[in-house]
């Protein structure tokens, strides 16, 4: 499967956007979905998760309560909306799909998920 993530941009601390990734192929219902990030001079941590139904969503603490990850897997795109952007949200942000599933904290873990998108860069200002 390949992935598109797209929606990063400049926005200012407090705004909103939209991140989508496009799934290609016609099994992006069997994969759990995840979004990662990567800070200029950090490692690669996690973001959010989804579920192949959409039915269960994963989050870090950094972002729960300012993040949301949703799915529609008649159109294989999953979406991160984020609000109440802070400065520290500065990161690009990838998009994933893991083959295998996963619950709870399983989900956080970058080694489960087998296909990487390029990733989107978003910018948080002051």
């Amino acid at each position: 499967v390949q992935l598109q993530a797209s929606g990063g941009g400049l926005v200012q601390a407090g705004g909103s956007l939209r991140l989508s990734c496009a799934a290609s192929g016609r099994t992006f219902s069997s994969y759990v979905m995840g979004w990662f990030r990567q800070a200029p001079g950090k490692e690669r941590e996690f973001v959010a998760a989804i579920s192949r139904s959409g039915g269960s969503t994963y989050y870090a603490d950094s972002v729960k309560g300012r993040f949301a990850i949703s799915r529609d897997n008649a159109r294989n795109t999953v979406w991160l909306q984020m609000n109440s952007l802070k400065l520290e949200d500065t990161a690009v942000y990838y998009c994933a799909a893991g083959v295998g599933g996963c619950s709870g904290y399983g989900c956080y873990r970058a080694g489960i998920y087998d296909y990487w998108g390029l990733g989107t860069l978003v910018t948080v200002s002051s």
